[in-house]
């Protein structure tokens, strides 16, 4: 594990997926990060890239062939992350391509992922380079998952989520193949909160396509805010945590799982983003202690 600290806070990053593993008050000694219980979960906060979510058959097609990724892609548990950069207040990790990659992901990349602390405020700042000679397609999103409760005495339905503004918000649900159907089930009317408990993810997460709000409070209504998630760069966001487990993922996303119709090209796939050769890509989301 990888570590910064300053006088707020202190995070830890663990090496392989390049995979955000703690934050912590450096007064209190309060963890804010998911402690990956394998009985429960065993993920702190997954990079996603370069797909979110599931494909079809666990497949895409390009240019008449069959590409095979699992769930979220290929950096997850990535063991050949490496650490480019340490300074004082950031943490840098790099994964090229390599011809291990080109098998299932036919695009020569290089994609960086920084960890910054300044006092309060932890960005991650994604950078996707194409260095190939055609347009390469992909999605980059975060999966970091926050304790719920954070402090003694609280239960998991003291604790909701607030967004900056009232919105109309609907979920896709998905099937049971992980797809997203053309179901929806309302979730706000015009309202800002969703109030968690045990039920609330019991089918699976919450998917919000092209959200409004770019800024989303952790509170509780026991000991107030806690921390806030903002994701300018960011048109997409899932919520989810396993049913009854005491942590919430807050997601920022450009882009989700295949959808049921899916003719599974990747050039065609819903929510994809394109990159020209040469072209940077550019994506960052921040965390808040409050």
């Amino acid at each position: 594990m990888h570590s910064l600290q300053n006088e707020k806070l202190s995070i830890g990053v663990k090496l392989i997926g390049a995979e955000l593993c703690s934050i912590k008050k450096i007064k209190t000694g309060t963890e804010y990060i998911w402690q990956a219980n394998p009985k429960i979960w065993d993920s702190h906060a997954p990079n996603l890239f370069p797909i979110i979510g599931a494909l079809k058959n666990g497949e895409f097609f390009f240019k008449n062939k069959t590409y095979q990724l699992p769930k979220h892609g290929i950096l997850r548990n990535n063991g050949n992350i490496e650490l480019k950069e340490k300074n004082p207040d950031s943490l840098i990790f790099n994964l090229k391509y390599s011809e291990e990659t080109l098998k299932n992901y036919p695009f020569k990349f290089n994609f960086e992922i920084m960890f910054q602390l300044k006092e309060k405020i932890l960005t991650v700042s994604h950078k996707m380079v194409n260095l190939d000679d055609k347009a390469m397609y992909f999605s980059v999103g975060a999966h970091p998952a926050f304790n719920a409760p954070i402090y003694k005495g609280e239960s998991y339905e003291d604790y909701y989520l607030e967004f900056d503004r009232n919105l109309d918000l609907n979920t896709w649900l998905l099937n049971e193949e992980g797809l997203i159907s053309s179901q929806t089930r309302t979730i706000l009317r015009d309202d800002n909160k969703i109030k968690l408990h045990g039920n609330l993810f019991d089918k699976d997460a919450l998917i919000f396509k092209n959200i409004k709000s770019k800024k989303v409070a952790l509170k509780s209504r026991k000991s107030g805010t806690v921390l806030f998630v903002e994701y300018n760069d960011f048109k997409d966001l899932g919520i989810w945590a396993k049913p009854a487990a005491p942590y919430v993922c807050i997601e920022p996303w450009l882009g989700y799982a295949d959808v049921e119709g899916t003719t599974q090209d990747i050039k065609a796939k819903e929510g994809i983003m394109e990159l020209m050769p040469s072209e940077t890509f550019n994506a960052s989301y921040s965390i808040t202690i409050a």
